[in-house]
């Protein structure tokens, strides 16, 4: 569909189920005081106080509603109807709390609250069903604290690195166990938390686009087509260390000359290559990091991004096969360790049909699309089929305190939500 002149947002119809936008944003808004720093955002990092806290607010909010939920060994966060029948497939509806440092309120957490808020509408609607929605709040996705990200996840579809989560530990040397075990897991106990195949009939995950292209298109909603992959290449340059002063410019190699080239050249992969979507330096450490010094070791690190395997892995190969040339053109020696942290990940096309189709029957303008951002879909994606909805994000902020959507479009997405659940839960597909 071709996006509106002007937007303007359907309601369901009266006699349509649809979520009560009151209580979505109430929640919303109590769930964000909970790790909030006064003027730079919410800090609510995984496995830390603060994302048991909004574990716990969410689990008595929707207990006092007539849900079940419970904390599972992974530290997820798992509520569905109490009445539920523990053999039927189940539709799972989610996202997460956790935030980066000085994060906004939105990131994951509106999906999980959306997530809750669709279970207890279809609670109410007391239809028979072929699967059970249940909605679940991921532990750790982030990994602002402890650098696992996708944690919960990983540990709901029985990924985990148990040998790696076992010597884990924060920059504080507080191991990852303990901070488990005080926000209610329990790594001892965490195959536990992994759920038999089959049992997940297929995921959907109701999230922030994290980006522009809906706000610049004026278009409500986002059927993500497929999310990106990503890779993370450490990148070490070493030169020779000498006097700022004596040493002559051509008898130099300077490691951090050749570290800026070598910014340049992963800039130069997504813009006049055109070999991936973004490629980013993020971090850049010299050594010895002094004014009189010529830099004798420059340490930086890279990631690439792109929603096809393909052109993910054709930059990877142009990239080494550059920084090759450059450390013998520079007289240094460029070491490169390429860790592939996702693989690119296609939705399945029966939940973005039902996706679309609950988009067009609200009167939602909606638009096919990758996601240039992670999510927990591509964990859970090993084990089920998944989709993903997306409403825009203000001048494409996230990560940060002024990541913002208008409360309209947060009720729309939640009514897409629940529109495409509804239709679901209740067709054998």
């Amino acid at each position: 569909m071709s996006a509106p002149t002007n937007r303007s947002l359907a309601r369901p119809t009266d006699d349509a189920p649809h979520v009560d936008s009151a209580q979505l944003l109430s929640v919303l808004a109590e769930i964000s005081r909970i790790g909030a720093r006064t003027g730079a955002g919410i800090t609510r990092t995984g496995l830390g106080p603060e994302e048991a806290q909004a574990r716990a607010y969410l689990a008595e909010r929707y207990r006092r509603e007539g849900l079940a939920a419970r904390t599972d060994p992974a530290g997820n966060l798992i509520v569905r109807r109490r009445e539920a029948d523990p053999a039927k497939p189940v539709l799972l509806l989610g996202s997460h709390v956790d935030t980066v440092v000085h994060g906004g309120r939105l990131d994951g957490t509106y999906g999980v609250v959306a997530a809750c808020e669709v279970v207890r509408v279809l609670a109410r609607q007391g239809m028979e069903s072929a699967y059970e929605p249940v909605a679940v709040a991921f532990s750790n996705e982030e990994g602002a604290r402890f650098p696992y990200p996708f944690f919960g996840s990983l540990g709901l579809t029985g990924q985990l690195d148990i040998a790696c989560a076992t010597t884990m530990t924060d920059r504080d040397g507080t191991a990852l166990s303990t901070a488990l075990r005080a926000a209610g897991g329990d790594l001892d106990m965490i195959e536990a938390a992994a759920w038999p195949d089959g049992s997940i009939a297929g995921y959907l995950e109701l999230h922030i686009e994290q980006g522009p292209v809906l706000e610049d298109r004026n278009i409500p909603i986002g059927v993500v087509e497929a999310i990106t992959g990503r890779t993370i290449i450490d990148i070490t340059v070493q030169g020779v260390q000498g006097h700022a002063g004596t040493t002559p410019m051509s008898l130099r190699r300077d490691a951090l000359v050749a570290a800026a080239q070598v910014v340049l050249a992963v800039q130069r992969l997504a813009t006049t290559r055109g070999l991936c979507a973004v490629s980013t330096v993020g971090c850049l450490d010299g050594e010895p990091n002094v004014t009189n010094v010529i830099p004798g070791m420059v340490r930086l690190t890279a990631e690439i991004r792109d929603g096809r395997a393909e052109r993910l892995r054709a930059a990877e190969r142009a990239l080494v096969a550059e920084l090759s040339a450059l450390g013998s053109a520079t007289g240094t020696r460029i070491d490169m360790d390429l860790r592939p942290v996702t693989r690119p990940t296609q939705t399945d096309h029966r939940l973005r049909e039902a996706v679309a189709t609950a988009a067009d029957d609200l009167g939602l303008t909606h638009l096919e699309m990758f996601s240039g951002a992670g999510h927990d879909a591509q964990i859970v994606a090993r084990s089920a089929p998944i989709g993903m909805v997306f409403v825009p994000s203000r001048g494409g902020i996230s990560h940060a305190p002024q990541e913002h959507t208008d409360d309209d479009l947060l009720v729309a997405g939640a009514d897409t939500l629940l529109h495409a659940a509804l239709r679901l839960v209740t067709e054998r597909w």
